[in-house]
């Protein structure tokens, strides 16, 4: 299953005609800083990316990028990546979003219904890490979920600014997920995860 639909979004299969969007978001320096990938996204590089994403398989193990699309009006919204480990029993995720976007709930509605579908697959636990700095996107793991696990001092090297920063760990068992009972109201968004 590459499609999953929830009030106000659609999770898919990202697409070439997607590249342009994606660097928009991507290169703005408040979601950059958080994040791993070198910028400026080249508009070329963009395109490879993009086109490298639209080949991914869900089912299979290693990342499998969803492009978050606004239904009502079919803009890329941001991108939800979903590392499926060899024993396709456990997973890491992370997500960035658009800053015009940030909110307005459409990160933590993306989030909650992958895992919703991560879960009845039957995954057992879903991973995710977060900057330190980047305290929204703490919230949001927390809000849906996520236990914090632990903390690695300058784990990762953001590769922009040269700069080593703290990482945190979060962890979600199947047990302990609970598909919401409502939709989910707007709050403070993150701006990404590695």
């Amino acid at each position: 299953m590459t499609e999953i639909e929830t009030q106000r979004l659609v999770l898919r299969r990202f697409r070439v005609q997607d590249a342009a969007a994606m660097a928009a978001y991507r290169n703005d320096p408040d979601i950059a800083r958080y994040q791993a990938w070198p910028s400026p996204l080249t508009s070329e590089a963009a395109t490879d990316q993009a086109r490298v994403y639209s080949e991914q398989d869900p089912e299979q193990p290693g990342w499998f990028q969803y492009a978050i699309e606004l239904k009502a009006d079919r803009r890329l919204a941001g991108d939800l990546g979903v590392n499926l480990h060899d024993n396709l029993l456990q997973a890491d995720l992370g997500y960035t979003l658009a800053p015009a976007l940030h909110g307005q709930g459409y990160a933590t509605e993306a989030v909650r219904a992958v895992l919703g579908h991560l879960f009845r697959r039957g995954l057992h636990r879903v991973s995710a890490e977060c900057d330190t700095r980047n305290a929204p996107s703490a919230r949001l793991l927390e809000r849906v979920g996520f236990a914090l696990e632990g903390r690695r001092p300058e784990f990762t090297l953001n590769i922009n600014s040269g700069l080593w920063t703290d990482t945190l760990l979060y962890g979600l068992l199947a047990r302990h997920w609970q598909e919401p009972a409502t939709v989910p109201q707007p709050a403070a968004e993150a701006t990404g995860l590695q």
